[in-house]
């Protein structure tokens, strides 16, 4: 992992709760996360839903990306995978955060597809999922992609009254932002719009329950 991209981040996140940047991964990688999401967004990519596992609700009027989970079954998806797991050390290193483990899917967004404003995780939950999310991650696989494109990340402060950010999900383009502190949404686009998104995560085992599962 780049020291001064994860200085970088890791300044920002004390500074600001966000941080976006370029030219966070190799270009070998990326190309071939590019590659791998349009060829999913074709086969296998699914409606996602609202909440977590047996709580999972498909609601349209809130979200209408399709995803695929990461799960390294293919040899890009093992080199993005051990890509996170550094950043995850060196952050741990740096901010002293817990981060446990990672997840991460791609997302396709059509034309018109949109997100409404939300947060990934809820400070005044108990420690189930998804509320052990700390730190989220999208990155981006657009190439070519203007601002008349549309499709932007926009970040808000945590009172919501405030935009923070508009990020244009350029091919390359990294966003990292604390799960619980910055609502977010994404607009509609007037294309296809590709990412990955991710959450690096707590421990949040019980007696009872294991979290992460597996």
């Amino acid at each position: 992992m780049d020291t001064p991209l994860v200085d970088r981040v890791a300044d920002r996140l004390r500074q600001q709760d966000w941080c976006v940047m370029d030219g966070a991964l190799p270009l070998s990688l990326l190309d071939s996360l590019i590659e791998r999401a349009v060829t999913l967004r074709r086969e296998s990519m699914r409606p996602a839903g609202i909440g977590r596992e047996t709580d999972l609700a498909l609601d349209r009027s809130v979200r209408r990306d399709r995803i695929r989970w990461i799960t390294g079954e293919s040899e890009v998806e093992q080199a993005w995978l051990e890509w996170a797991e550094s950043l995850r050390v060196a952050l741990n290193r740096r901010l002293l955060l817990g981060l446990f483990s990672f997840e991460s899917h791609f997302a396709h967004y059509g034309p018109g597809d949109f997100y409404r404003r939300h947060l990934d995780a809820f400070r005044d939950q108990p420690l189930v999922s998804p509320s052990c999310r700390v730190i989220s991650v999208v990155l981006y696989l657009n190439r070519g992609w203007e601002e008349d494109d549309g499709g932007q990340l926009v970040m808000h402060d945590r009172s919501e009254a405030v935009v923070i950010q508009r990020v244009i999900p350029a091919a390359g383009r990294l966003a990292v932002f604390l799960s619980d502190c910055v609502p977010h949404e994404v607009l509609p686009a007037v294309r296809d719009r590709y990412s990955i998104a991710g959450w690096f995560r707590s421990n949040g085992s019980t007696a009872a329950v294991v979290d992460p599962p597996g």
